[in-house]
């Protein structure tokens, strides 16, 4: 597990917003996609198939690609529809995550690993 320091992970923020713009496309094109995708894996037992199978298979692999990447950086991935991230952090000897979601110009909060989003604090 990476600890990051508070500049460090403020740092890496430009980065994670260019990741999750990435995978804000790819999830789009997977909701777009998600009924035509539903009714093929309906019809599979007797060939499926869609024709955007290409395009859903390319959104998944970039997808999954994004999803790498920031995960590669040590950040942890609490929730894409929120855009909530956590980077680990020592804090007074103990391990917490620095808590960060889409929208914040920085981060500016942090909570124990057990309590989760709702026991954030301020730093």
């Amino acid at each position: 597990m990476r600890l990051f320091t508070i500049d460090e992970a403020n740092s890496l923020l430009p980065e994670l917003r260019r990741r999750l713009t990435a995978i804000d496309r790819q999830r789009e094109v997977f909701r777009r996609l998600e009924p035509e995708a539903r009714r093929a894996s309906e019809c599979a037992t007797a060939g499926g198939g869609t024709p955007h199978g290409g395009e859903y298979a390319q959104a998944l692999s970039f997808f999954l690609e994004a999803v790498q990447q920031v995960l590669a950086l040590g950040i942890e991935i609490k929730d894409f529809d929120r855009g909530l991230f956590d980077f680990p952090h020592l804090r007074e000897g103990k391990v917490v995550l620095l808590c960060w979601q889409r929208g914040e110009d920085q981060i500016e909060w942090w909570h124990d690993v057990e309590s989760g989003f709702s026991g954030r604090q301020p730093l």
